[in-house]
């Protein structure tokens, strides 16, 4: 247990960044699950929708720290090369 006024700070602050950035990765992770379901079924319509979505999500969380930007990148990247793949396909 912390001692010294600005560790305890630091560790009320540090929870609360924990819990915001816990519930940004769940809401982006099932964004993606969408993203990828709407490809699975041949939606592509509805994918198209859930790539532009997630693709802004993916880019604000890197925005703000809680995901690496290399990491948005190649998320959208790979779902890009998936919903392409899927369109050339039909």
């Amino acid at each position: 247990m912390a001692n010294i006024k600005s560790a305890k700070k630091r560790i009320s602050v540090i929870s609360k960044k924990t819990l915001i950035n816990r519930r940004v990765k769940n809401s982006l992770r099932v964004i993606l699950k969408n993203f990828y379901k709407a490809l699975e079924t041949g939606d592509l319509s509805t994918a198209k929708d859930k790539l532009a979505l997630a693709e802004k999500k993916l880019m604000q969380a890197a925005a703000k720290g809680t995901i690496h930007k290399n990491t948005a990148s190649r998320k959208v990247g790979r779902m890009t090369r998936a919903y392409n793949k899927a369109k050339a396909e039909e």
